[in-house]
């Protein structure tokens, strides 16, 4: 297994996407990513592009509409 050293990125709320609604959703990102999250601490990029650190429960959100529309349009793996 290789590590890839990527980038600092800015983790600060990205308020391009106007009055905050971005933190109302659940958001899309790989779920590898998602549960070393929960673990490390470290900040994961969803598909929409929004950078957090996953704390909450996901059911209680609804999805978010950038990354569903992005989900939804991404080539089907085999099952």
């Amino acid at each position: 297994m290789s590590t890839k050293i990527l980038p600092e990125s800015d983790t600060r709320p990205d308020l391009s996407h106007g009055d905050g609604d971005h933190e109302r959703f659940s958001h899309y990102a790989d779920k590898d990513k998602i549960t070393e999250s929960y673990v490390t601490g470290a900040p994961v990029r969803a598909l929409c592009g929004k950078v957090w650190v996953p704390s909450r429960d996901p059911k209680k959100y609804p999805v978010c509409p950038e990354c569903k529309e992005i989900y939804e349009g991404l080539p089907k793996g085999e099952d």
